[in-house]
């Protein structure tokens, strides 16, 4: 059973947390299995995160999907000057994140903002696949989603080859970008599934 992070996390990244020693490679490719066993069909909203702004997170209960801004209270708008819609809302799989972070206060290090227990793999959600969570619908989005340096500076060289590996890419363990295509309102501990 996945155990998210309860206590809200608000604040800049740097100092939020204590370092930690990161999983060796071993270590992280011991926890595919369990990575494997994640629901396909029907699955759950484990954590909520909102970036309101660069490096700041706020877990949430509750937040508002919007086909136009994304995550209400989210900096994604205003990151860049022409933000895609294929990126409007990160999901990522609750069950990778709890083998990498290693303690529930450090999963929304990761910065995505929908922490699912759900198959986020391409073979089980392809680009254009429709996923409802609480009353809002998201679509998946062809556009990767990969560990970048930040994520290395938050987990380790090996959580990154870890994610950026042959299965980490085939499980898509970084996450997934989507969009929003219809409003609506998502729970922490909401259904998550694939609609027809």
């Amino acid at each position: 059973m996945i155990e998210p992070a309860s206590d809200s996390v608000h604040g800049r990244l740097s100092g939020m947390l204590s370092p930690m020693e990161h999983l060796d490679l071993d270590a992280l490719d011991a926890g595919l299995g369990e990575i494997r066993r994640s629901p396909s069909d029907t699955g759950r909203l484990e954590l909520i995160v909102r970036r309101p702004e660069s490096g700041g997170r706020e877990v949430l209960d509750e937040a508002t999907l919007d086909t136009r801004v994304g995550l209400e209270g989210d900096n994604w708008g205003t990151r860049t000057e022409s933000p895609s819609l294929k990126a409007q809302v990160t999901l990522t799989n609750a069950r990778a994140v709890a083998l990498v972070a290693q303690t529930t206060d450090r999963w929304a290090l990761a910065g995505d903002q929908l922490y699912v227990d759900f198959d986020l793999s391409g073979a089980n959600i392809p680009p254009g696949t429709r996923l409802a969570i609480g009353s809002a619908v998201v679509e998946v989005s062809d556009l990767p989603h990969r560990g970048c340096r930040k994520y290395l500076d938050r987990f380790g060289v090996d959580a990154l080859k870890f994610v950026n590996s042959e299965a980490g890419l085939e499980l898509n363990l970084r996450g997934i970008n989507a969009r929003v295509v219809v409003d609506g309102t998502v729970r922490t501990g909401d259904e998550i599934r694939k609609t027809a």
